[in-house]
């Protein structure tokens, strides 16, 4: 959601106030926006942000990779490429995201004696994502004009998570040489997902909690950490860690990289990841690019009164009467 805030000033405040107290309202309200002016997305890393796109977004976020991997035990080096995509659509409503995410995969496994090739959709999954709590919604940071000091307090608040749950459905292809099971498998997947602003809003930090394949043979359990932080107004850069365990397939990821915005609408990125076994090693490196297509949003505008409380209904339909009063007399 997007918060457009209207400050109405008193008639005997300073030109410098109004200008101070216009900035900083409009800073914390940029800051916590669900639709941002700027393009926010969950690329490079593999984390979901809590926030939707916006009613009616259209967002598009794909990459491709190289992978090497070494297995100690089975004395194998596989060497291949994969390509990923995610589709997010602001659907019916301000909190209410569906998103389809695909991955393909081909890579060569070499051993002493025989070569193999697997390639296939090594993911394709539909879900959706709902924001059931924002700490900012009807939240407005005090702004003290007298006291720049006051003004830099930690803020409680912000320790506050934004939570969302996710539920989709994993779509696995007959043969799949990525899969488990021979068979074609349709199975859950569900994410219960947090996210934090801190310090001056730079820094966000988000955790997924994750339970897949949760009615198959091999169930998977995992999560995602990522903390992310603004550099300046074109480059952002994150740090990641992800773990999954079931029988089928266990391991702990560390990541890394960075965004480089080149217009509102548009992001570019790069990342690395490696994990800490040999069984077998994992080295990633890839790059990507995410679009948006938000022209048919409507934006949300917000009516605040003097002391940043949001307006009620009441006192809106007073002040037009008392506006149409006034015209009247005049």
């Amino acid at each position: 959601m997007k918060h457009i805030i209207i400050f109405k000033p008193k008639k005997n405040m300073s030109k410098s106030k109004i200008y101070i107290i216009w900035v900083l309202v409009m800073l914390s309200s940029i800051n916590y926006a669900q639709h941002t002016d700027q393009i926010n997305s969950n690329r490079p890393g593999v984390s979901m942000s809590a926030f939707a796109v916006g009613k009616s977004v259209i967002q598009i976020e794909t990459g491709v990779y190289g992978i090497h991997e070494n297995h100690t035990l089975l004395a194998y080096d596989a060497v291949g490429y994969g390509a990923d995509l995610t589709l997010r659509y602001g659907a019916f409503m301000e909190r209410l995201e569906v998103v389809a995410n695909l991955q393909y995969q081909n890579a060569d496994y070499n051993t002493t004696f025989r070569s193999t090739n697997k390639s296939g959709l090594k993911q394709t999954v539909l879900g959706a994502k709902y924001l059931i709590y924002d700490p900012f919604k009807n939240y407005e940071k005090k702004i003290n004009v007298y006291s720049w000091k006051a003004n830099q307090k930690f803020n409680w608040h912000q320790l506050l998570p934004a939570v969302s749950l996710y539920a989709g459905a994993n779509f696995t292809m007959k043969n799949n040489p990525y899969s488990f099971s021979p068979d074609a498998t349709i199975s859950p997947k569900i994410m219960l997902i947090t996210q934090n602003h801190l310090g001056d809003g730079s820094w966000v930090f988000v955790t997924n909690i994750i339970a897949d394949y949760v009615t198959t043979d091999f169930p998977s359990y995992g999560y995602a950490i990522t903390l992310t932080k603004g550099i300046n107004e074109k480059w952002s850069g994150f740090i990641e860690n992800q773990g999954y365990k079931s029988d089928f397939y266990s391991d702990a990821i560390l990541r890394g990289g960075a965004a480089f915005l080149l217009t509102k609408d548009m992001q570019i990125d790069a990342s690395v990841s490696t994990n800490f076994k040999d069984t077998p090693t994992v080295l990633y490196g890839g790059v990507g690019f995410s679009w948006r297509y938000d022209a048919n949003y409507k934006e949300v505008r917000m009516e605040l009164d003097q002391g940043g409380r949001k307006k009620s209904k009441s006192e809106k339909k007073a002040e037009k009467k008392d506006k149409k009063r006034k015209d009247a007399i005049e």
